[in-house]
């Protein structure tokens, strides 16, 4: 039981972790938009997204816009083109933007103020990639939830059998104890408080276990873990508590159930 319940501890963490994950990747392609300028005649393409900046910034909805510097673009690329040709590629003159969050601008509203400044620049909100961010996120978060939910099946069954077992060695002192006139509830409520204490203590080891790995990939990686894919929270630690809680209901389940049961058919 105790090893279930670490196994179903940290499939709870990482699906609370896995959907945190995807819950940032999502808000974070919806803040942000991307312009590219082209320069005019007898001007240069930084000072051409400077002034893109300039107007962007001022513009309700939006946080933040700078210009990106030839460094800055090519640090997008180089991870796909490698360092030996970055140099020398005709990179595009890019504006970040960062949308206000609470009323974010739309993205006709930048293209109308771009235009009205006299520039030719054309505004890239993601939105083609949104819907595919999100379908994956929600597939990620369904798969670590799904892993959990096996998981916790897995550990309860494992509890209903022990229980179960444990109670079939006692089939015929529990029978003498209801002949002898002890009442079904008070013979049910021994078990159950053995049992209770018995799942509970196990599952309490298998969360502490558990434990462990998740207190350590917050300290080594912080709130990002060891990967930003699985970000770690300390709150997670409280999802562990479940393992201990569910068990100990799970047994108290099966042996009420049980006994009555074991005392019924005797009759």
């Amino acid at each position: 039981m105790a090893v279930m319940c670490f196994l179903a501890g940290l499939a709870a963490v990482g699906a609370s972790s896995a959907h945190r994950a995807a819950s940032g990747w999502a808000q974070r392609l919806g803040s942000e938009v991307t312009v590219q300028v082209r320069p005019g005649v007898g001007e240069t393409g930084l000072a051409a997204a400077g002034r893109a900046a300039e107007t962007l910034a001022g513009i309700d909805g939006v946080a933040e816009a700078r210009a990106l510097t030839r460094g800055q673009a090519e640090a997008l690329v180089r991870p796909w083109v490698g360092d030996a040709v970055v140099g020398d590629l005709p990179l595009p003159h890019l504006v970040a933007v960062h949308l206000d969050p609470q009323a974010p601008a739309s993205a006709v509203s930048l293209s109308r103020a771009l235009a009205e400044a006299g520039l030719d620049a054309t505004v890239d909100d993601h939105s083609q990639w949104k819907d595919e961010i999100r379908y994956s996120a929600l597939t990620l978060s369904a798969l670590a939830a799904l892993a959990f939910l096996l998981t916790a099946a897995g550990a309860g069954a494992a509890i209903v059998y022990a229980t179960k077992a444990g109670l079939a060695m006692d089939r015929s002192l529990i029978q003498i104890l209801g002949q002898l006139g002890a009442a079904d509830a008070t013979i049910a409520g021994l078990y159950q408080r053995r049992f209770v204490l018995l799942s509970l203590s196990a599952g309490l080891g298998g969360a502490l276990a558990a434990a462990v790995p998740v207190v350590l990939l917050r300290l080594i990686g912080g709130w990002r873990g060891l990967s930003p894919a699985l970000p770690v929270s300390w709150s997670d630690l409280l999802l562990l508590l479940l393992g201990p809680l569910v068990a100990g209901g799970l047994a108290w389940l099966a042996a009420r159930q049980t006994v009555l049961s074991m005392l019924t058919q005797q009759r």
